[in-house]
């Protein structure tokens, strides 16, 4: 199941200024085109009421992940999982349930990235890119352009702002992955625009 999104919103929910649910409506309204539901604290039953809502909320144009828990997504009525990169195999559940699903992993280097591809992931991220407060070294435009090679499609992911979003792309990038662009709701209307310009699609 392709992405068909150049922009992943990830949700950090003790760090909104509004409630989940107005920050997803406002993420719909924009034309933010997939989400990935990211909060480690849930147990399972609010993980999958908060992945409800948030199915519930958006277009159904809009691809909705759950971090890690593909059983949760698919009860939920959400598209698939990200995986982080020490998760459950791709190629497990990709022989499970097909191309049913979009499957995501969280990768560092690019022989993750490698791993990713050959194991049948639909798309990865991959950084941190610039430097971010307690994700490790950066790698930089070139080693984004590396992953980028690999042939996969990659999201960017670590320090990302609406300026860099034009060299992301001239590195390779397929799209960005990020929390803190996407928090503002107010913001979210020219995240999506410049995306489009950069990327050609948000």
């Amino acid at each position: 199941m392709p992405l068909r999104s150049s922009l992943l919103a990830i949700s950090d929910r003790a760090s909104l200024a509004v409630p989940m649910a107005g920050w997803l409506a406002a993420l719909g309204a924009a034309g933010i085109g997939a989400v990935q539901i990211r909060e480690k604290d849930l147990d399972d039953r609010d993980l999958y009421d908060l992945a409800r809502l948030a199915r519930t909320v958006l277009p159904a144009s809009a691809r909705l992940l759950v971090n890690g828990r593909l059983d949760v997504a698919l009860a939920a009525g959400a598209d698939g999982v990200h995986l982080p990169a020490d998760g459950v195999p791709v190629a497990a559940l990709r022989t499970r349930f097909g191309e049913a699903v979009l499957i995501g992993r969280s990768t560092h280097t690019v022989e993750e990235v490698e791993r990713a591809r050959d194991e049948g992931a639909d798309y990865v991220t991959f950084g941190p890119v610039f430097a971010t407060p307690g994700k490790g070294a950066p790698v930089g435009l070139e080693g984004l352009a590396r992953a980028t090679a690999v042939g996969v499609p990659v999201l960017a992911l670590g320090g990302v702002t609406l300026e860099r979003l034009e060299e992301l792309a001239g590195a390779g990038a397929a799209g960005v992955a990020a929390i803190r662009l996407f928090q503002s709701t107010q913001d979210l209307t020219e995240v999506a625009r410049t995306a489009r310009e950069v990327f050609g699609r948000a």
